[in-house]
């Protein structure tokens, strides 16, 4: 195989400019790539050919290729990319609110939209309720990859590089496993000169390393995180998330006292609900007294079935019980929208089908 050239997206503008002279075609380099979504050197009309020809001879543009994807009925869309290593990742496009118009069909708001970026491929953690942990660890996302899947999914939906999105690193890998890579994607992303996606738009969701939670406070990036925290007892999380055994949940709940927060913002807690395991009301007790002190928010979310698992969903019924208990003790709680139910839409889901449906092939 041929050796694999680094990407361009790479580089932050300041790499950049030490790598291109002079500097300024940089930041033309910089703005066909974020602003234009160029896929190839020959679109950049005003950058000189013989420097073309050498970034060409050195670089490539996109590091992965959009090998599937599947659309739900609620607007997600779910995409599989192949990268140079004929590795497969997932991303998904999220549409969290709709275009709002006024009485005369005019835009008074445009529609809102997440992108949901692996980090990994593969995941070290093993949580038993996850379908990418079936695959195990197969190596850490260059920066370069992690911002391609954002690059990619809004060229795909023709979504502007001025227009806002959030960022969540949520999808497949631990985000704090690869703090490296995943600090500087933060970082290329909040360039002015690319697509100015602010840190308060990036939530680093983790599974709880709390020793990487603390470096990832101290780099102060301005970003949000999200804790995956799922139990209420060590002994359960241990089941569902075995890392908790080197990162119990007392560690994790110090080192979030530890993270700096803009004051006017929570926490935000994922607590995913499943049928007979942790859905009962003297959960939500131990929760509420677990998070006490803590300015947190709870994202309650049905666990998604799909083929193997031994867990089920919860009912309607014990989910609102569960977040209504929560409420009235004090802390906020969300059920969250069960997005893409109709397609491959939980991490690793579209991966693992589509491996399986190689191999019948």
């Amino acid at each position: 195989m041929n050796e694999l050239k680094p990407s361009l997206l790479d580089f932050t503008l300041k790499e950049l400019k030490e790598l291109v002279k002079p500097s300024f075609r940089a930041k033309q380099i910089y703005g066909w790539i974020y602003h234009q979504y160029a896929q190839n050197f020959d679109d950049m009309k005003n950058i000189p050919q013989a420097l073309k020809d050498e970034l060409k001879e050195k670089y490539i543009l996109n590091p992965m290729q959009i090998i599937r994807k599947e659309e739900s009925s609620d607007g997600t869309i779910k995409y599989l990319f192949e990268l140079q290593d004929s590795k497969t990742v997932e991303a998904v496009w999220l549409k969290m609110k709709d275009t709002q118009y006024d009485a005369n069909g005019n835009v008074t708001q445009e529609a809102k939209y997440t992108i949901c970026v692996s980090t990994q491929v593969g995941c070290k953690v093993g949580c038993s309720f996850c379908l990418t942990a079936k695959g195990g660890f197969t190596r850490d996302l260059s920066a370069g990859e992690i911002v391609a899947q954002v690059v990619n999914l809004k060229r795909d939906n023709k979504h502007k590089h001025n227009r806002k999105l959030n960022i969540v690193y949520m999808g497949m890998g631990e985000p704090l496993d690869n703090l490296e890579n995943l600090s500087k994607a933060i970082e290329i992303f909040k360039e002015d000169e690319g697509l100015c996606i602010s840190g308060k738009r990036q939530t680093v969701s983790t599974s709880g390393l709390s020793n990487k939670i603390d470096q990832l406070g101290q780099m102060d990036l301005g970003v949000h995180i999200a804790i995956s925290l799922h139990a209420v007892d060590d002994k359960l999380r241990t089941e569902l998330i075995p890392m908790n055994k080197a990162h119990n949940i007392n560690s994790i709940i110090e080192a979030v006292k530890r993270f700096p927060i803009d004051t006017r913002k929570r926490v935000m807690f994922e607590y995913l609900v499943i049928k007979n395991k942790n859905d009962d009301l003297g959960s939500a007790k131990k929760l509420v007294k677990l998070l006490s002190g803590i300015k947190a928010k709870v994202n309650l979310i049905y666990f998604n079935p799909y083929p193997g698992t031994p867990y089920e969903r919860p009912s309607y019924e014990d989910m609102f019980s569960f977040q209504e208990y929560l409420i009235k003790h004090g802390l906020l709680s969300t059920i969250r929208d069960s997005k893409g139910i109709d397609i491959s839409a939980a991490c690793g889901q579209l991966k693992e089908k589509t491996n399986e449906e190689n191999k019948q092939a």
